[in-house]
């Protein structure tokens, strides 16, 4: 079993209206695809591969050597418990955004990635722009409503997790990351393809999102899931820990502002038949984030639940 890859520039042409079936079928049957010709040239994914790594090298990976997880690993092995470690993840990890300070000491490295998320954000939202026809929902809807009507505290955020997953001599005790499903929007990353490890829980299996070079994997978030009243799913997915190999991750995330009221489109809701009672509670997405980070590795139903009107969330 593989992932769906789909050729995204046959969007453009006469197979256009394949291609649009394709992407409905990976959000609704697999909330994981990969595109290739995406759009985003090789030189420029090259060069986020070359600074990323060299990024790590210099200035991430003797910090990890002394990080908790490591230190938390090593007394384990000394006192001979070879129980799984499952509060830690064996993965080190950087956050770029527009708001915080990025690295530099790596050369080239904050132009790449200024240029690269650039090029990101771009290919979000022509994804949700794809979500919304394949949903039958006005052109740009997703997108509004990620943005909370406007409103420079109520624009869509839009970040950038580089993460290494360096070689762990217990891999049997510890997760690269544990299974979770995202919180936010659209999550476009592009992996390693040397080095493997990421998986999706696709029919009660864990699968491989198996490498293929230059290519960006799409997934799904809980509030694309809430807006598509449950037509996209958002997918558990881990990261195996690994004896060998420096696995490379940069992942993306097209996310609704902290106010942005999240809600099953009403069209969608119409169309299910059932009564306008669902599952999916009308919430602000800054609510949802508070139980989110508390629940963020435990089933996500009882998340959607516990933002309901008539639920305190752990934030207030």
């Amino acid at each position: 079993m593989a992932i769906p890859v789909i050729d995204f520039s046959k969007l453009s042409g006469e197979d256009r209206a394949k291609t649009l079936a394709l992407i409905h079928n990976g959000c609704e049957e697999w909330g994981f695809f990969q595109l290739v010709n995406h759009g985003i040239s090789e030189e420029l994914l090259e060069r986020v591969k070359k600074v990323s790594s060299e990024f790590y090298k210099l200035e991430r990976e003797e910090n990890f050597k002394t990080s908790t997880t490591v230190n938390l690993l090593n007394e384990l092995v000394e006192k001979n418990n070879r129980d799984k470690v499952d509060t830690v993840d064996w993965e080190d990890v950087y956050l770029l955004s527009d708001n915080n300070e990025w690295p530099s000491k790596t050369p080239g490295f904050r132009e790449t990635m200024a240029e690269y998320r650039a090029q990101l954000k771009k290919l979000a939202l022509k994804l949700m722009e794809v979500m919304d026809e394949n949903l039958g929902l006005p052109k740009g809807y997703m997108n509004k409503a990620f943005n909370g009507g406007g409103g420079e505290e109520e624009t869509a955020y839009f970040g950038t997790k580089v993460s290494h997953y360096p070689p762990c001599p217990q891999p049997e005790m510890v997760n690269g990351l544990r299974a979770h499903t995202d919180a936010g929007g659209v999550i476009l990353l592009f992996q390693d393809d040397q080095v493997n490890g990421l998986q999706i829980l696709k029919d009660g299996e864990w699968i491989d999102v198996q490498p293929i070079k230059n290519s960006i994997v799409i997934n799904t978030g809980d509030q694309i899931e809430v807006l598509s009243n449950g037509r996209y799913k958002s997918v558990w997915h881990r990261v195996l820990a690994l004896p060998d190999g420096n696995r490379r991750s940069v992942a993306s995330f097209y996310n609704p502002s902290y106010k942005a009221t999240i809600a099953p489109a009403q069209q969608l809701v119409e169309k299910s038949n059932k009564e306008v009672n669902q599952d999916y509670p009308e919430f602000v997405f800054g609510d949802y984030m508070c139980v989110y980070t508390e629940q963020k590795f435990l089933p996500k139903e009882p998340r959607f639940q516990a933002v309901k009107p008539t639920v305190l969330s752990p934030c207030h």
